[in-house]
């Protein structure tokens, strides 16, 4: 499905206005199940969708591995069966996100410390590396040249090279997308590298990264306090305002030299 759709608009100059074709991301509804059971609506750009369930229950801490993934009667629903069976109750909380805000609250943070641990990595980044992020990433953005409206994820190794790129409309289902890139081909663990966000660093984001054993998390824009509070516990770096040849470090400043 493609990811984006070109439809007619105004565009206004002044006092002057043109009909013109516009380029537009497209949001649908992807539900997320487990054999039978459905245990996610999320609103996503369609792409990548068996990335996003891998991804979403890797770093949800419902399952790290599927046995198989498949449209279920729909291009939006999505059918996961996984090996070992999964007790859905013992998460007590409703499995509902959207594009703006991804699973949160208190407890997702306390299942978060039961299903993770600290990060222990000795991962470190030259500040050379960070400043070159942004231009390292905008050209694997392909949707958002056409759209400039849709997030991206991208994973860097510590010397700054491109390792992969996920873009979609939810920022949190782009680093799902990323992450569950790397599940379904059996690395759960992502210590050596660098997560760059092309939006700002909110909880949901970090709290994946940190399932999935990412040292450093630097983001175009800021982090929220609770972002900052969890990746100080859990002994990531937390990098903020990546732009324009400058950067904030919120947390973890030891592993940036």
């Amino acid at each position: 499905m493609d990811p984006t759709v070109r439809l007619s608009v105004t565009r206004t100059r002044g006092e002057t206005r043109e009909t013109d074709d516009d380029v537009v991301v497209v949001e649908e509804p992807l539900e997320i199940r487990v054999g039978e059971r459905p245990v996610s609506v999320t609103m996503r750009t369609p792409g990548d969708d068996f990335d996003l369930a891998a991804g979403f229950l890797f770093t949800e801490a419902i399952a790290s591995e599927a046995e198989s993934i498949r449209h279920w009667g729909s291009p939006n629903v999505v059918r996961v069966d996984v090996r070992n069976p999964v007790d859905l109750q013992r998460l007590q909380r409703h499995f509902y996100s959207t594009s703006s805000c991804g699973v949160c609250g208190k407890t997702s943070i306390d299942a978060l410390r039961v299903g993770a641990s600290r990060v222990t990595s000795s991962a470190r980044v030259a500040s050379s590396v960070v400043h070159a992020l942004p231009d390292a990433l905008a050209p694997a953005q392909k949707t958002f040249e056409e759209t400039g409206a849709i997030h991206a994820a991208g994973l860097f190794d510590l010397h700054g090279n491109l390792l992969r790129v996920r873009e979609d409309v939810g920022r949190h289902n782009a680093v799902d997308k990323l992450i569950g890139s790397y599940v379904r081909e059996g690395r759960t663990r992502l210590d050596d590298t660098i997560l760059f966000l092309s939006g700002r660093a909110g909880f949901e984001v970090v709290q994946k990264a940190i399932v999935a054993g990412i040292p450093i998390i630097a983001a175009v824009g800021a982090p929220s306090s609770l972002a900052v509070d969890l990746a100080r516990e859990f002994g990531v770096a937390l990098l903020g305002f990546v732009r324009d040849g400058r950067f904030n470090i919120y947390v973890g400043a030891e592993r940036v030299e």
